[in-house]
Formats: C-alpha cells, structure tokens, sequence
C-alpha cells in the first residue's frame, strides 16, 4: 500500500513539472478579423463598388509571448501577419512583415530585435481612425508617395532594427532605434520619440533619419499631441517629410466624440509639398486634404460596427487617394472620395 502511494505521489510530482515551467511563460494567439463594403471614385478613374480589409484595423493574426526569467528579467517575441479577408491571401514574401521580434524586459526597459515600426511612424498612429480607412490621415503618413519619391522603405517599418524603449518614469515614455550594418539602401534608419503620457494628456515628439544612398537623406519628424476632455479626445499631429529638395508638411486635426455605444470620428488634414518640379507632384502647387468622418458602434468589447466617409482634394499635380495609392486613370488635381460600411472582430 505504502509502495503504492509513493508511485502515485511520484507520478504526480514528474507529472507537474511541465506545468510548473509552463506557469512560467505565456504564449498568446492574437488578432483582427476586419472587412468593410463601400465605393470610391477616384477622378477619371471613376467608380469603384469594392470590398476591402482592414478599413477600422488592419486585419491580422499574430502569436506572441512572454517567459519569466527571475529576478525581474523577462524573454519576450511577437510574431505578425497582415491577413486579406476578401480573398483569404496572405503575405506570402514576409511571413511575419508586420512584425517579427524578439526582447529582453524588466526595469531598465525594453530591448528590442528584428522588423519592427520605426518611431516616427509610431508618432502618428494615435488619430481618430487608427492610420486606416477611406477617411484616415494614413493616407499621408504613409500612402503612394510619403517617401517623397525617395528609396526609403522606413515611413512604417525598418528591418534589422535594435530598438531600446525606456521604462515608464511618471509618464514619460521614449525609444531608440537604429538598423544594424548591412542593411539594404534606403532601410538605414537611425531615429527616436520621447513623450508624456498622463492623465488626458499624451505628448510626443520623434525624428528619423534614412540613408537612401547616392542621394541625401530622407528624414521625418513630427510631433504628436493628443487631449481627453472627457466629452472628446483631441487628435493632433504635424509630421514633416525632407527629401532636399522636396518636402511635405502634414498639418491633421481630429476629434473623436463618444456617444452612446460607440463615437463619433472626424478628421482633416492639409498635406503642403514644395520643393518638387512641376508636375512632380511634390512641386509647391501639388497640394492635398483630407476629410474623414466616421461612426462606431461597439456591439461588444471585441466586436464593433462602423462607416466612414473620405474626400481627398488635390491641387496641381498631386494625385492622392483614399485608396491610398492612386489607380491608374486618375489625373493630377483630381478628387478622391469614398464611404465604407464594415465590421472588425478582435481576438
């Protein structure tokens, strides 16, 4: 009997083992499953009945986890891929493009390695659309043309990036990041954001520079300022693009306006470029704007309905579209417009 007990107390103990270590770590399956219907016209281009993924939040699904080291260390990765649910595709040149890293935690920060957003881009990520739709000022921040022609590939993610993200002192927040040696031209990219986030306030300023080569540098700054009054939260951000010797200042304001179940979204943009040739696009005279207006309504904490509406006005030769990149067709100085009617899961 005794022998029997001491078998199964055994068995019990090499049994709990796994468990034990597996306390230690957490591994989550994550994502985004958004699709909306609509149309959009874009100048001679003319009409389009479409459906589109990811027009409130960029369809996703992703697995990330953490492992508790001890002693306050911890092991982290994060692994993402954009997902098309109009057609179930996925990218299949970057299994993971929208992220793949790898961190060290605890209380000196975070350190950060693999591709990943840069900090500029993350500067404007915090609007009324979430960077995303037909009424998004997304559609200047990193749209057809916000490399202002240059070959830079860092306006939204740089690959083999170090990144150091500061622990939360009082509400301070920052990052540094840098690409390792050996990247390819125009994936160079040096930059930070340091901000302030406390109470209903959410400050941010950030800068990055991009070797693009035999050409000089293409560089992005911007500053990000953000206020909850409580009745709306207040969205705004300059974001300047330099590629000598053409440039592109972005002025966007926004608001979002809780209401019921859901809120209200509304947004402009002016989008000033100079310094391009004429007909460029990025002459003095190719100007646009943006205005978005927008409706959610949260069935659920994961589970929200939502439409928006979208007009880009363009002067000159400036060809921006609330497709994000213009189609084929569409005429320098020619209006963009589009409303959408969609649905986004989250998991």
């Amino acid at each position: 009997m005794n022998k029997t007990l001491l078998a199964l107390a055994s068995m019990a103990a090499i049994a709990s083992i796994p468990s034990l270590a597996l306390a230690q770590s957490t591994v989550t399956l994550f994502g985004v499953a958004d699709v909306a219907v609509g149309k959009v016209k874009n100048g001679s281009a003319g009409s389009q009945t479409r459906m589109a993924s990811g027009s409130a939040s960029t369809s996703r699904w992703g697995v990330r986890g953490v492992e508790d080291l001890g002693g306050g260390l911890k092991a982290g990765f994060h692994l993402e891929q954009g997902v098309n649910l109009t057609n179930g595709s996925i990218d299949t040149t970057r299994a993971f493009g929208r992220r793949s890293t790898v961190s060290l935690l605890g209380g000196f920060g975070e350190l950060r390695l693999g591709r990943d957003y840069t900090p500029t881009a993350l500067n404007t990520f915090a609007d009324e659309f979430g960077v995303v739709g037909v009424g998004s000022r997304g559609i200047f921040s990193y749209g057809a043309g916000s490399n202002l022609g240059s070959t830079a590939t860092t306006v939204l993610r740089a690959d083999n990036a170090v990144s150091y993200f500061l622990p939360n002192i009082g509400g301070v927040y920052g990052q540094f990041q840098a690409t390792a040696d050996g990247s390819a031209v125009g994936n160079k990219y040096l930059g930070g954001r340091v901000g302030y986030k406390n109470g209903p306030i959410d400050l941010a300023l950030a800068y990055g520079k991009t070797d693009t080569g035999s050409t000089p540098d293409f560089k992005n700054y911007n500053i990000q300022f953000n206020y909850n009054f409580g009745v709306a939260i207040l969205h705004t951000l300059l974001d300047v693009k330099q590629w000598s010797p053409r440039e592109s200042k972005d002025i966007s304001i926004g608001a979002t306006i809780p209401v019921g179940q859901g809120a209200v979204k509304v947004g402009y943009t002016l989008a000033n470029r100079s310094g391009g040739a004429i007909g460029s696009g990025f002459g003095d005279a190719d100007d646009s704007t943006r205005f978005g207006l927008g409706y959610m309504h949260n069935l659920s904490k994961r589970t929200t309905l939502y439409t928006t509406y979208g007009l880009v006005t363009n002067k000159g030769a400036a060809r921006s579209s609330v497709n994000y990149a213009a189609p084929t067709g569409m005429l320098g100085g020619e209006k963009s417009s589009g409303v959408e009617f969609g649905v986004r899961h989250t998991f």
